[in-house]
């Protein structure tokens, strides 16, 4: 059958998509699907002029790319979780089908999340403080995690590897998500977002996995942070835009919450004189809770797969919903 695939090689400000485009695919594809057409394109204009013209499409579009392209069936997006911009109203109300690469962090990730909380449990976040200034100090209060809560917020393939980890240690596991989904044994509980105040306050971990969509921008603020135990944890995976760094840090100095753990920040890198460095309660990575083997093998599955099944007519993966943006 075959169809015409346009590969787009940059990001969404022309630069190289380097990681999340390979080199192999064209070969692979042309082999498993003998009458695919595929063209590569790196300049936004050069493909503005031959966007009408393909069936399917991989890459950041913008708006006036997605105009132009009168023909295209399938946008297949690079990441997860996709620039401010990606989803945006030409394409929303289009017909297209966009797809995602979601679920191939999800070990990578859910072990970072662990690590930090076994890092709180312990109290190691303090010790290397300590070995730092070559300190053999008093020991520091522990947590024991088959006595604790973890609160998930945002139960999707992540938020469940995260689950099972934390039943692995014996705690109890709560989530919030707006997808009311059966759930196996991992999960004791899940609630509706609207539901989200009347649980935080049971919570000894609170970890947010939720992407950027038009509704989660700071919905960590400080409301929410004066809703948890003064002996519970923050953790922050999902994207930076969901919390207000300057109502955490408000919650900290004042002992509304006991600690925090960020990967993602509003604004990235997080600025040298932000008060949050200085906390040593506070365990920032720089957005690297994703970083592990096999990523490309994973991402390149999934687009190779899907381009078997749109071949095939059949039910891609990871289909987005386009207004919500995940």
């Amino acid at each position: 059958m075959g169809f015409k695939l346009l590969i787009l090689t940059s990001g969404p400000e022309g630069e190289p998509n380097g990681a999340f485009y390979s080199e192999d695919w064209v070969e692979t594809l042309e082999s498993l699907i003998p009458d695919i057409d595929i063209t590569l394109c790196n300049k936004t204009k050069e493909a503005r002029q031959i966007i009408g013209q393909f069936d399917a499409a991989f890459g950041y579009l913008t708006e006036e790319l997605v105009k132009s392209a009168i023909n295209l069936k399938w946008l297949a997006c690079p990441q997860a979780g996709p620039p401010k911009g990606f989803y945006n109203e030409t394409l929303i109300n289009s017909s297209i089908v966009v797809t995602n690469i979601k679920g191939v962090y999800s070990d990578h990730i859910s072990t970072h999340i662990m690590a930090y909380i076994l890092s709180f449990s312990r109290g190691l976040h303090k010790y290397i403080k300590k070995q730092m200034n070559s300190e053999w100090g008093p020991s520091v209060p522990t947590v024991h995690l088959p006595d604790s809560t973890a609160l998930i917020v945002g139960v999707g393939g992540i938020g469940k590897e995260t689950a099972r980890l934390c039943k692995e240690f014996g705690m109890k596991v709560f989530g919030v998500d707006p997808k009311t989904r059966a759930l196996d044994k991992i999960i004791d509980k899940i609630y509706l977002p609207s539901d989200l105040h009347e649980i935080l306050p049971f919570a000894d971990f609170v970890i947010s996995t939720v992407p950027e969509t038009p509704h989660s921008k700071t919905m960590f603020s400080e409301n929410e942070f004066s809703l948890m135990k003064h002996s519970a944890y923050f953790i922050n995976i999902g994207r930076g835009t969901t919390v207000s760094l300057n109502a955490l840090n408000h919650a900290i100095e004042i002992g509304e919450v006991a600690g925090a753990a960020l990967d993602v920040f509003e604004i990235e890198p997080l600025p040298a004189n932000h008060p949050l460095w200085t906390h040593e309660n506070v365990i920032i990575t720089p957005h690297v809770a994703a970083e592990g083997p096999y990523l490309e093998d994973r991402r390149t599955d999934i687009f190779i797969n899907n381009c078997i099944k749109f071949n095939n007519g059949e039910k891609l993966i990871n289909i987005v919903d386009k207004e919500h943006w995940f």
